[in-house]
């Protein structure tokens, strides 16, 4: 990459200062594992404006997790290992490779037929791989149901998967009844096996509902917690304390505030 953007030639030169004998004392200290909480924040911080919907939030966000790529980037440059050239050029070669139906002579029917192909072009490029399994990839450190739905994605790109999400729903019912079994005879190790189990299938309910389930619990945590505090500050107006409100009244307090924040 012999002509950077500008803009991006000098987020490289600044980081280059920052690492260098005469740059900052901190950033000059810094690891790729000193670095990794730094990278899953700014993860989760695009997110977080991504849902909001606060665009200028987001490119904000998306240069602070650009940052953090062209830190890692910085120390391995240093170190002799990769530079951000390797590292553009790499994911550039990846995405030509795995897109023969755009930059070669492949022709593909439909967005399903794209997703298959990819699979096999994955396939082949793992051949010299320690784990060529079809499950490879899915990072161990991701979020549990993340890591659920791409293993059910990758599944299902060989064909081992449910036909349709009413089926997939039928298997979440049959965890729920087995889970269920549980709550009285079963040792804690079983119930959790059980609850395990049944939001694994969530999350493949989710898969053949298009949606993420990272994504649907995000928002379902973020809707609770606001009508949670709905209910403390109706509480609040009136002087009650939280501690001493009856069950009753927390419930009351909890169905107004569906209604109003819905």
């Amino acid at each position: 990459m012999q002509n950077r953007h500008p803009a991006f030639a000098r987020l490289v030169e600044i980081m280059a200062t920052l690492r260098s004998p005469n740059g900052c004392p901190w950033d000059r200290e810094q690891t790729p594992d000193s670095l990794k909480p730094y990278l899953v924040e700014e993860t989760y911080e695009v997110l977080d404006a991504l849902e909001s919907e606060n665009l200028p939030e987001f490119k904000e966000e998306l240069g602070d997790l650009l940052l953090q790529i062209v830190f890692h980037s910085q120390i391995m440059a240093e170190a002799g290992v990769f530079t951000i050239e390797d590292v553009a050029q790499a994911i550039a070669d990846k995405l030509v490779r795995r897109h023969p139906h755009v930059f070669g002579d492949v022709t593909v029917k439909d967005a399903n037929e794209v997703v298959q192909n990819w699979a096999k072009i994955k396939a082949k490029e793992k051949a010299g791989k320690a784990d060529r399994s079809v499950l490879a990839g899915v990072p161990q450190s991701a979020p549990a149901l993340i890591q659920a739905q791409r293993l059910g994605e990758k599944a299902s790109r060989v064909g081992f998967d449910w036909v349709s999400a009413t089926e997939v729903f039928h298997k979440v019912e049959e965890e729920t009844r087995e889970l269920a079994a549980t709550l009285i005879t079963q040792t804690p190790e079983q119930q959790e096996h059980e609850l395990g189990d049944l939001l694994f299938a969530l999350t493949n309910l989710a898969r053949h509902l298009n949606l993420d389930a990272e994504t649907a619990l995000r928002k379902a945590g973020k809707r609770f917690s606001a009508r949670f505090r709905y209910i403390e500050n109706k509480l609040e107006e009136i002087a009650e304390d939280i501690h001493h409100t009856s069950p009753a009244r927390l419930e009351e307090l909890w169905e107004e505030a569906k209604r109003t924040l819905g």
